[in-house]
């Protein structure tokens, strides 16, 4: 029997596919914490202490090409440079040794990040929601399949704001890798197909204003451009 529903049910979210007309849909957006040591080192957090989960709605993800409207509430909206790994299937306790056979394929994105917001959460002790999940806040280029690249774990990572390089890290700098990422991920929450991972950041996190035209990738998997524009 067909669902039906008491309102129209919302678009599926979706990015991109390299050299497709396809596109994957997203189910669940995951974000990694604290998962390059001079990112830690530069926000003044304790280095000893593993990276952790949290995450952002799906429908905050936006395309190649956007233009995202400054948010509301913050007066520190700051880039943070990541690699996506998309899922094709899932499960709970995955092994490290198993979990790349999880993954579909490969991507950049940035977590925009209302950093003033996110530090006075933090200090309260309150969920970082209010700084990391807001519209629009989740750009995303199209994405690479792993049949054709492989699983990298080495390249360039980077980020530059109106032509000048803000970030710039290697995939190998991570301290916790992807299949690692995945199977202490998989002891949290049950991961199915759909999800989407974003793998931490390295450092040069900084702030944007608008106006700024944002440029960035992973050497040998994608880039991914976008815009920031007037508060609405």
């Amino acid at each position: 029997m067909t669902a039906s529903f008491v309102i129209a049910p919302p678009p599926q979210a979706a990015i991109a596919v390299q050299g497709d007309d396809k596109k994957f849909p997203v189910r669940r957006v995951w974000c990694v914490g604290r998962n390059y040591l001079e990112h830690i080192r530069e926000l003044g957090n304790d280095e000893r202490n593993p990276p952790f989960f949290f995450a952002k709605h799906a429908d905050m993800i936006v395309p190649e090409g956007s233009t995202v409207p400054y948010p509301t509430l913050t007066k520190d909206m700051q880039h943070e440079v990541e690699l996506i790994v998309a899922l094709k299937s899932g499960g709970l306790n995955i092994s490290a040794d198993k979990a790349l056979d999880h993954v579909w394929g490969y991507g950049v994105s940035v977590d925009l990040t209302r950093r003033d917001l996110q530090m006075a959460s933090r200090k309260k002790e309150q969920p970082w929601e209010i700084g990391k999940s807001f519209d629009m806040s989740a750009p995303s280029g199209a994405l690479a399949p792993a049949s054709r690249i492989g699983h990298p774990s080495t390249g360039k990572i980077w980020l530059s704001v109106n032509g000048t390089e803000r970030q710039k890290g290697d995939l190998s700098e991570m301290i916790w890798n992807v299949a690692e990422i995945i199977a202490k991920l998989s002891l949290q929450v049950e991961l199915g197909a759909g999800d989407v991972i974003l793998t931490g950041t390295p450092a040069g996190v900084a702030a944007l204003h608008p106006g700024d035209q944002i440029e960035c990738g992973v050497d040998g998997i994608g880039t991914l451009k976008f815009a920031i524009g007037a508060a609405k």
